[in-house]
């Protein structure tokens, strides 16, 4: 992956101890100072987010996490707040111990314990990011008691308690209101339960320059907003890709037609169905500029594979005789195809070659049956069983959830910072297969399909949600996709 804005640019916590070593050894920047820099950064979110408080309580840990919290200490108490802190143990470690020393010199209170005094703010500077277990002992008493409060929370690189590589959610772990991120972005902020214990981020570079970043390539990328290419005014709609979508066994012939209508929602010029012939009539009725056909055996897909320039397999498809008979001939065409719901399911159970250009969308159950694990190994490392998944099938991947995360073949990796849980509901992936695959069809390479695709998906997703999440229907997506791939909206 080439260098990239440190404000989308997504690192392992090994990464980004390289970046402070540079810090440190290339520039001469002493550690203390990295020290000082993050504890302003984050008293300037502190005091930006909560103008109000007057009393803050910092839990420090014996590490450099615990350090940064000393010195926000120091900076609470010359701003005339009441102070109070909480070390782990009676020691601190190298620069950190500094920092206490320093804090103590300047008449902040430093206490042992596990109970928490009364404060507006809480700040939590216990471990930090590299943290690979539970914490135990007087750290999870503290924690708990925390997160007991219910009062703002500011967290102090990442939470603690929360794997800063993966976003796996230790028990216990610290839910915070906000989060000040030095250096770079950790990758587990913006994964799995990372998402709902960092609460708001921010990122503070420490005033590193940006030789620093370019010098070290990050892991992987959020996902920006990119702008689809103008029409030109002299268009027809064969310059925009023809989908054919197949799906919709006995039972599920709603899959289908979501499938096919994002499709259309996000600008191919045609889409057809492939489906049983009794869904034929109600698609009709319900999205005349869909073409749908009544497909009994193989064989008679023949002429609509050979109109295609895109197939969309698998919702509603079924594992059954019909729907394992459509997807052999489907994929034995190599056309471009999006691979989704039990086209994924038939691929775990048959497994085969795939076409040249392919792209799988699998939630965490496929992706366990794909890779042949349980989903709870899904989860504790999103970002290495996505890898695995496009290396296993030499294919682009699109692996949903709490932070949708996108791989190539190669390792190339990036992160969907949109989504929420009202998307946790039937259908809304049927029409991501359409998006990405409506996306395929007007030209798009692969990469940039599965990527602006999952992204506009996502953010239709969250301004549907301005309603509320619950009760969010995927059909609720349309009108935002087609306003969003027409660049009318900025969410």
């Amino acid at each position: 992956m080439k260098a990239t804005d440190p404000q989308i640019a997504l690192y392992t916590t090994e990464q980004v101890r390289a970046l402070d070593r540079a810090a440190t050894l290339d520039l001469g920047i002493p550690g203390i100072e990295l020290m000082r820099r993050a504890a302003a950064a984050a008293f300037a979110c502190l005091r930006k987010r909560w103008p109000q408080a007057r009393s803050v309580c910092v839990l420090c840990g014996p590490g450099n996490n615990g350090g940064d919290g000393f010195f926000v200490a120091m900076l609470a108490h010359e701003a005339g707040m009441r102070v109070g802190v909480i070390a782990l143990g009676d020691t601190a470690l190298g620069d950190a111990g500094e920092a206490r020393a320093q804090c103590g010199r300047a008449g902040v209170p430093i206490v042992h314990g596990k109970e928490l005094p009364q404060a507006d703010v809480y700040v939590d500077a216990l471990f930090g990011s590299g943290l690979n277990r539970a914490p135990e002992g007087d750290a999870a008493t503290l924690i708990q008691h925390l997160n007991a409060r219910g009062m703002p929370v500011l967290a102090l690189d990442v939470p603690s308690g929360l794997a800063s590589d993966t976003g796996v959610a230790f028990e216990p772990c610290a839910r915070a209101t906000a989060t000040v991120c030095f250096v770079a972005w950790k990758r587990g902020l913006f994964a799995a339960q990372g998402v709902d214990h960092a609460g708001a981020c921010e990122l503070a570079a420490l005033d590193l320059p940006i030789s620093v970043f370019t010098q070290h390539v990050p892991d992987a990328r959020l996902l920006a907003a990119q702008p689809l290419p103008k029409r030109a005014r002299d268009s027809h709609k064969g310059k925009y890709g023809h989908v054919l979508a197949i799906g919709g066994d006995h039972g599920a012939g709603g899959s289908i037609r979501l499938t096919a209508e994002a499709a259309l929602r996000v600008g191919a010029g045609l889409v057809s169905v492939a489906t049983r012939e009794a869904r034929v009539v109600a698609l009709l009725s319900a999205r005349p500029e869909l073409m749908p056909q009544g497909v009994h055996v193989p064989r008679n897909l023949g002429p609509l594979l050979e109109r295609a320039n895109v197939i969309a397999l698998g919702p509603g498809l079924g594992r059954e005789e019909w729907g394992a008979g459509l997807w052999r001939a489907a994929l034995d065409a190599n056309k471009p195809t999006v691979l989704d719901a039990d086209g994924l399911n038939l691929l775990a159970e048959q497994p085969r070659e795939l076409p040249a250009q392919v792209i799988l969308t699998p939630h965490p159950g496929e992706a366990a049956r794909l890779l042949h694990c349980t989903i709870a190994q899904v989860q504790a490392d999103r970002f290495a069983a996505v890898r695995a998944l496009a290396k296993q099938h030499r294919a682009m991947v699109v692996l949903k959830g709490s932070g949708s995360l996108i791989a190539d073949p190669d390792g190339m990796l990036a992160l969907c910072p949109w989504g929420n849980p009202g998307m946790a509901s039937g259908g809304t992936g049927d029409a991501l297969t359409g998006v990405i695959a409506g996306l395929l069809a007007q030209g798009l390479s692969t990469w940039d399909a599965a990527c602006i695709g999952t992204g506009v998906h996502a953010r239709a997703g969250d301004l549907a949600a301005r309603a509320g999440e619950r009760g969010l229907l995927a059909s609720d997506l349309f009108p935002y996709l087609r306003a969003l791939v027409n660049g009318r909206l900025d969410g």
